[in-house]
């Protein structure tokens, strides 16, 4: 009696909260020296098992001993709670903990008992099968309450036969051994309950079969499976059971599509929807989990993104639901301030639904009715006085709401002022008239463009629902286009785009649900037709448009190599989705790269300095697994390098460049050239291949030893051979812009090294700039304008005549001057050979500058799909300052 008496004084704050506690302790003599005993630390899944293995010991007991381990159990977290020893995660941890041992100590008695008398089930291939059970909801994200349903599913790998004596198919065997878990965990007895057992979420509720095989549960995925389903199975985890990654194979696809889903969005709406008129039907408005700002909308707001983006993130296919929040925050999709109060109310709510419940052992989520029941609660939660508590608990739903609404609202509620525009019984002369008053230039063909997209087949033909968001998205991109200083050409632009995607809802849900996403998109789509016809070509890059924050950092090179290569080891071996993969994340940079570009974030030397280090990175991922993936291999790592040359080489890649590529080995295995030629062809062709997810690069080998004659692969030797005895001047020429990219480091240097020895070789200066005018006119002759406009890049006093001139001064002088080998940039050897003395340094300096002024009117001409060709009489000082430096140089045009 001491005891007692010592505990009831210690657990007085904790008896005064939980009339549960007051009873059970009253009426269960066993009770107080267990708590007596366990109450100063968390309980575990091993104090568990031992209760049971004395309690439950055989079938007999089973029932009697789950019940009093969850007595003890729920007030031994009740008090620890209570008392403030236990923070939330120890509470819904040690619930969970419960329910995992319960539930496999009474499968393990009952399939044994069941086995016995029918036989046990087993495989086609003679290993034994257990029954898989899959704990849903709370129970799956180990966030379980302390008087929560259990919701179940139970699932077996294939059908088959037992082989007792009285033998059994193995759905009747399983479907017996679930009914049998059933009531030893939810039966009402003189003991109590273990938990309410839940079976609903089982393919077609409680009209489908109790237990389902692997091949009909994928069926039903295939076949049945609803949407709100997708949201049930995210938080899906297999307590028992084998064959558990065939189980993850068949769910897997079924909750995450590959594609971003934002089509999820709806879905999850109507869902909240129903739950919402639900509580207004039974007036559950003081519900803390399901009513607004409950508990359900912070659940909501991690499980949409989920459905997003879990199928390309697979870093959000987790279950808990502030770790996905703060998944979500570490990757921009939401705010990090969002997410930390979203935060502090889910703890806030979740201990108030346990005090809630350890008042009578109760599954509620309804504040008391009584007054003097309201008190005892916000004491319990550390108040003065219920009005504390409610004012708290107002703050926190307002921000939950607040919260749920700018993730998972819909922004096109209202109608919009221009939606008559779309109106099929307004004539084109009024939506006209309508344009010209938003001052577009060509308000009739901007009209009749529309007129068109509303009347037209792939329209008409739009399922409703797509058809409704497009009707939604309109108005708004017309006011958006309107805003623009090219109001007709944006428009064009971006209902190209729509016809494009108007079959994709996902992509139109997307536009639909964020409106900032809409608005960079009209802006992107006004400044930049390449620009346009890049998204159009690739429409996941939309999402890109979400995160303010990933569009504005500048690139860190490093971190997307580990990142790919993360992303494709995991994919291992899946060689087609590997693909997918390093496409779909070299478009993305690209596409980050060209967003601060027409920005202006960027010079065009920088923007050129990102795009060759982006190949660079693409090219040694692309190298590394496409020797993993040949058999023959003769070596674990290749000592293979490619070598890059022309504006890879020089680090000037444009958007849309070709890579020309040279591949060096240095390997005496008698099988290196052969397996070598694999490797180059295997990287040629994941480079240059079309996928699902569009193409890396284009690649021109053309510039390795004899051209299109000679072997794809050179050993080092060979190379430094020909480049010695038989390349040509232009290929020495080349040589000025060449480096080691990707492949092996030593190999890499000695091709360095190399290009250092033939560059700094001694020539006739008189013979040399002989040649380089005659390969310089022969250009012109092929290239040059016939008309009296200006070809920025082919013309006299243009970019190649700066270049010839640069490469004429690394021929001619580097073995003099060393500076001259390194690869900086035409640009800076201009400037450094203006520092030798070698050319006057202000005509240097003048010609590098309007190369540099050159080659941003060329980039800004293409990123608009134009020809960098100009009218007659333009750029002509930039022409007259290389034109100059061209005199200095060889005394004579080309």
């Amino acid at each position: 009696m001491e005891t007692v008496g010592t505990l009831t004084e210690r657990l007085a704050p904790a008896l005064a909260a939980s009339r549960y506690l007051q009873r059970e302790l009253g009426a269960r003599p066993w009770l107080a020296p267990l708590l007596e005993a366990s109450i100063d630390a968390p309980m575990g899944a091993e104090a568990m098992r031992d209760f049971l293995a004395r309690e439950a010991p055989d079938e007999a007991q089973l029932k009697r001993g789950l019940r009093r381990l969850r007595t003890w159990v729920i007030c031994h977290t009740a008090a620890r709670d209570l008392l403030g020893l236990a923070p939330l995660a120890e509470v819904t941890e040690t619930m969970t903990r419960l329910a995992e041992v319960c539930i496999a100590h009474a499968h393990d008695q009952l399939h044994t008992g069941l086995a016995e008398r029918h036989g046990a089930p087993a495989c086609a291939d003679g290993t034994p099968m257990r029954m898989v059970i899959i704990g849903m909801g709370k129970l799956g994200g180990r966030e379980l309450n302390v008087s929560s349903d259990i919701d179940l599913i139970f699932a077996y790998p294939e059908d088959g036969d037992t082989t007792g004596p009285r033998p059994l198919s193995h759905f009747d065997f399983f479907t017996r051994l679930g009914r049998q878990i059933i009531a030893a965990i939810g039966e009402v007895t003189e003991d109590g309950f273990v938990f309410r057992v839940d079976m609903r979420l089982r393919p077609n509720g409680d009209s489908g079969p109790l237990v389902s095989s692997f091949d009909a549960l994928e069926h039903y995925f295939i076949a049945q499976g609803r949407e709100w389903e997708r949201f049930a199975w995210i938080k899906a985890r297999p307590l028992c059971g084998e064959r558990l990654d065939e189980l993850a194979d068949i769910v897997r696809p079924f909750v995450f599509r590959k594609y971003l889903d934002f089509g999820a969005i709806n879905a999850m709406r109507a869902l909240h929807a129903q739950i919402r008129a639900q509580v207004a039907r039974r007036e559950m408005a003081t519900n803390i989990k399901l009513g607004p700002g409950g508990i359900r909308e912070i659940e909501f707001t991690a499980q949409v993104f989920q459905i997003i983006r879990g199928g390309r993130d697979a870093g959000l296919q987790i279950k808990p639901t502030m770790q996905v929040l703060e998944a979500l925050a570490d990757r921009g999709v939401l705010d990090y301030g969002a997410v930390t109060a979203m935060g502090d109310a889910y703890v806030f709510l979740r201990r108030l639904e346990h005090r809630l419940q350890y008042l009578d052992d109760a599954q509620t989520h309804d504040l008391p009715a009584t007054p003097e029941d309201r008190a005892r609660i916000a004491i319990a939660m550390g108040f003065a006085d219920e009005a504390a508590m409610a004012a708290e608990l107002e703050h926190h739903r307002t921000v939950v709401s607040a919260s749920f609404q700018a993730a998972c609202g819909d922004p096109n509620e209202a109608d919009h002022a221009l939606d008559e525009l779309w109106d099929a019984t307004i004539t084109p002369e009024h939506v006209a008239n309508r344009f010209e008053a938003m001052q577009f230039r060509n308000p009739t063909a901007a009209a009749d463009r529309l007129a068109q997209m509303r009347e037209g087949h792939r329209y008409r033909q739009l399922p409703e629902s797509i058809r409704g968001r497009v009707d939604a998205l309109i108005p708004r991109i017309i006011e958006g286009c309107a805003a623009q200083p090219n109001p007709d050409d944006t428009l064009a632009r971006i209902l190209t785009l729509l016809d494009a995607i108007n079959r994709r809802g996902a992509y139109l849900a997307l536009l639909q649900q964020y409106p900032q996403a809409l608005r960079r998109l009209i802006e992107l789509m006004s400044a930049s037709s390449w620009a346009a016809d890049y998204l159009t070509t690739h429409p996941i890059l939309l999402d890109e448009l979400l995160d303010a924050r990933q569009l504005e950092e500048a690139p860190d090179w490093p971190a997307f190599a580990h990142h790919l290569r993360e992303q494709l080891d995991a994919a291992e071996p899946d060689i087609e989705r590997q693909m997918d993969l390093m496409r779909e994340q070299h478009h993305a940079q690209v596409f980050r790269i060209l967003h601060q570009d027409i920005a202006g974030k960027w010079e065009v030397e920088a923007i050129g300095d990102h795009l060759s280090a982006l190949a660079d990175v693409v090219l040694e991922e692309t190298l590394r697994q496409c020797w993993r993936k040949l058999k023959q291999r003769h070596r674990e790592t290749p000592r293979f390098a490619v070598i890059g040359y022309g504006k890879l080489g020089g680090k000037e890649l444009g958007y849309a460049s070709d890579l020309d590529i040279v591949f060096l080995y240095d390997d005496e295995d008698p099988s290196a050239s052969e397996n070598y030629a694999r490797l180059a062809q295997r990287l040629l062709t994941w480079l240059s291949a079309r996928t699902s997810a569009g193409t890396l690069f284009d690649t021109d080998t053309r510039l390795r030893p004899n051209g299109e004659s000679g072997l794809l692969v050179s050993g080092i030797d060979a190379f430094r051979k020909y480049q010695d005895e038989s390349a040509w001047l232009w290929e020495h020429q080349a040589l000025t812009r060449a480096r080691f990219v990707a492949g092996d480091a030593e190999v890499g240097a000695k091709f360095e090294r190399t290009r250092e020895e033939l560059l700094r070789r001694p020539r006739d200066l008189t013979k040399l700039a002989e040649e380089v005018i005659a390969m310089r006119r022969k250009m012109l002759d092929q290239h040059a304008s016939r008309d009296a406009s200006f070809k920025v890049k082919d013309d006299t006093g243009g970019l190649i005549d700066f270049e010839f001139i640069i490469q004429y001064l690394v021929l001619g002088h580097a073995h003099a001057h060393p500076k001259l080998v390194a690869n900086l940039g035409n640009i800076a050897l201009a400037r450094i050979s203006g520092e030798l003395g070698l050319v006057d340094a202000a005509h240097a300096k003048a010609a590098a500058d309007a190369y540099r002024t050159l080659r941003r009117m060329q980039h800004r001409l293409r990123l608009n799909g134009e020809k960098a060709r100009l009218p007659e009489g333009a750029a002509e000082a930039e022409r007259e300052a290389i034109r100059t430096l061209w005199m200095d140089v060889f005394g004579r045009p080309a």
